[in-house]
């Protein structure tokens, strides 16, 4: 009977879901995922401030939201580049965007309540590439903190 549950369980297949096109959408989503991570753990809290911010800035539901995030998540784990998957949204968003964007990845990293060097990195590298001011950055940085 033990080899009968153990071939079962051998003929299990996992389901892939296929990459997502790298557009300004799912970049912008990987770069949320990628700030969440930073850490090197990823937490509900911050989970939940990622299906936030791409429900509210695509107009989502929850469940789109979670989705969408998912895909994600496999897009970030696939592109080790944070310079170019920062780009990708770079030229794709309004200056206005770009703070969003900036003041969305705080909200993320100040999710967990503690703020550590690799995320502060992180956020100074992906600010940078958006051309966003040290000034700016900071000030959006001091906004999402609360």
């Amino acid at each position: 009977m033990f080899e009968n549950l153990l071939s079962l369980l051998g003929q299990v297949k996992t389901y892939q879901t296929p990459l997502p096109e790298a557009d300004a959408q799912h970049a912008m989503g990987a770069l949320l995922v990628r700030a969440a991570k930073a850490d090197q753990k990823i937490l509900f809290e911050e989970i939940q401030i990622i299906d936030q911010v791409l429900a509210q800035r695509f107009d989502l539901n929850p469940i789109e939201a979670a989705k969408m995030r998912a895909s994600c998540e496999k897009l970030e784990a696939e592109m080790p580049d944070t310079v170019e998957m920062t780009g990708i949204i770079k030229d794709a968003i309004s200056a206005t965007e770009k703070e969003a964007t900036l003041s969305a990845l705080w909200a993320v990293v100040y999710a967990d309540g503690i703020k550590h060097v690799e995320e502060d990195e992180l956020l100074h590298q992906i600010e940078a590439v958006l051309g966003i001011s040290s000034k700016r950055a900071k000030e959006l940085q001091i906004a999402a903190r609360g």
